[in-house]
């Protein structure tokens, strides 16, 4: 498997039989009006309630949204005579909206259906509460509609602490992988890693449907990591939060080596530590990845040893200036070794 630079892509579109086959079982949905309108686009993640625009007020109305009637919509309408209710309901109808989407199994009536089949509207019912149906299809299509990017690396959960390694094709990113999950972490993903922004400032990563939990090792060929390892040797998803570049060992090559200026790097506009570690023959890099995430658990609860060891550094600096020309020489109990 050869890398290739990293693409990025917002979907733009669903059509609304995506979103009812994919939620069916999860929402527990039925199609009142078959698969008329299946072929309709849904082209922005937010939801919408109808409610003031069965009422009349459609200076507001957002039509082009997925439309959710809960118990307020459907009792309003019930208050309403046959002829005022399908009224109401050709105003949204008229405005094609992708699907509605009928909460608590409400019933619709005849003149509801008859308009929404007329303008080819699909109406879906289901019996969850409207605040539930709200937040699970917001999430589901706000992993639909987020941006996302493809990054050739591996990508493993080690210590809890999501590791994308990435670096030239053949350096050994897939081999550090092998052998971190030997070591008992977690492998997500490997040479194609599916990034996706999730909200403000999360990075959710992810293998593709074909590749999953294979593994290409050179010498070797395909490995099945979930077959070999066992089911706690995988997780189908996990946040990045560190990145850690391997790069060939030069010998003029400038390294950080105190740690303390923090080096981020841009993914899909969110800033992510990035580790740069020049590797070369019998570097333990394995044990280093495990130490990196280690040390950014301990920065995450509060303790930087960078910043710790520079702060002892100025305290002695600061002491030994006290006793210039003093013997500043301390020697164990009865130890004259």
């Amino acid at each position: 498997m050869k890398s290739a630079p990293a693409k990025s892509n917002t979907k733009e579109r669903i059509t609304v039989g995506f979103l009812f086959d994919t939620n069916k079982e999860r929402l527990k949905l039925t199609s009142l009006t078959g698969d008329i309108g299946f072929t309709r686009e849904i082209k922005d993640k937010n939801i919408h309630r109808p409610g003031l625009a069965l009422a009349g007020y459609l200076q507001l109305f957002r039509f082009d949204r997925v439309q959710v009637c809960g118990n307020t919509e459907m009792h309003y309408l019930a208050t309403l005579n046959p002829e005022q209710r399908k009224a109401a309901v050709k105003k949204i109808c008229e405005l094609t909206v992708p699907c509605i989407i009928v909460t608590n199994n409400n019933e619709v009536d005849k003149p509801f259906l008859d308009v929404a089949k007329e303008h080819q509207i699909p109406i879906f019912q289901t019996p969850f509460e409207t605040t539930k149906l709200v937040y699970i299809l917001s999430d589901f299509l706000d992993d639909q509609f987020s941006p996302q990017t493809v990054v050739h690396g591996s990508f493993v959960d080690v210590y809890g602490m999501g590791l994308l390694i990435t670096g030239r094709s053949g350096i050994g990113k897939s081999e550090i992988a092998l052998d971190l999950v030997e070591r008992g972490h977690r492998l997500v993903a490997d040479d194609v890693v599916m990034i996706t922004r999730k909200g403000e400032g999360i990075l959710m990563g992810a293998g593709t449907d074909l590749v999953r939990h294979f593994m290409e090792i050179r010498g070797l060929g395909l490995i099945d990591v979930r077959s070999m390892f066992g089911i706690r040797a995988i997780r189908f998803q996990k946040r990045v939060e560190i990145v850690v570049e391997l790069m060939d060992w030069e010998q003029d090559g400038e390294y950080t080596r105190t740690g303390l200026d923090d080096e981020n790097i841009n993914i899909l506009d969110v800033q992510i530590t990035r580790v740069k570690l020049p590797i070369f023959p019998g570097k333990n890099v394995t044990v280093i990845c495990e130490v990196i995430a280690l040390n950014y658990l301990l920065k995450h609860y509060g303790y930087d040893p960078a910043k710790e060891f520079s702060k002892r550094l100025e305290s002695v600096i600061l002491e030994k200036s006290k006793q210039i020309g003093e013997r500043a020489i301390d020697y164990f109990e009865h130890d004259f070794e």
